[in-house]
């Protein structure tokens, strides 16, 4: 008996949402930081009960509360969207991709590449460096091709999650 490979990650919403609940993440996703007394007034509900509100969207892997680097800012000003052909598992080279440190995402997709990552860098010798000894040799990583960001025009974190 041969084992199958796992699935990607089904992406549902494990918990049921209110309208409470989406304008909790609304608030949240314009200030991560703002207190459980200052949402409080704005949806109508106690500071405690604000509380376990977050608290059970946290939990329940709806939202993460983090803060976002900007990679200009921290001195890696080269960025590029690398598209990878995998001969075998690709789900095995997406988590090979991933334990890459400047690698900051990983995703499995369909059409002419298998995955797309994003690679943040602090020159252009480094992303070189990145893909020809950190990528290639993964094994069945079949083609490599990277595409340097010139500009980035739209960086959105907040978009609308009302249930309409």
């Amino acid at each position: 008996m041969t084992s199958q490979p796992p699935l990607p990650q089904e992406h549902i919403t494990r918990i049921p949402l209110d309208e409470i609940d989406h304008q909790l993440i609304s608030l949240l996703q314009r200030d991560g930081r703002a207190s459980y007394a200052e949402l409080a007034p704005a949806v109508g509900l106690s500071a405690p009960a604000v509380r376990q509100r977050v608290q059970r969207l946290i939990e329940g892997g709806v939202v993460q509360i983090v803060a976002v680097t900007d990679p200009l800012a921290l001195g890696l000003p080269v960025m590029a969207l690398v598209g990878i052909k995998v001969s075998g598992d690709a789900l095995t080279v997406a988590d090979a991709l991933g334990a890459i440190p400047r690698v900051i995402y990983v995703v499995v997709t369909g059409g002419a590449y298998d995955l797309f990552a994003e690679v943040v860098c602090g020159d252009m010798a480094e992303l070189f460096e990145i893909i020809n000894t950190r990528i290639r040799p993964i094994p069945d990583v079949s083609s490599v091709e990277s595409f340097p960001y010139f500009d980035i025009r739209t960086h959105r974190f907040t978009w609308d999650t009302s249930s309409d």
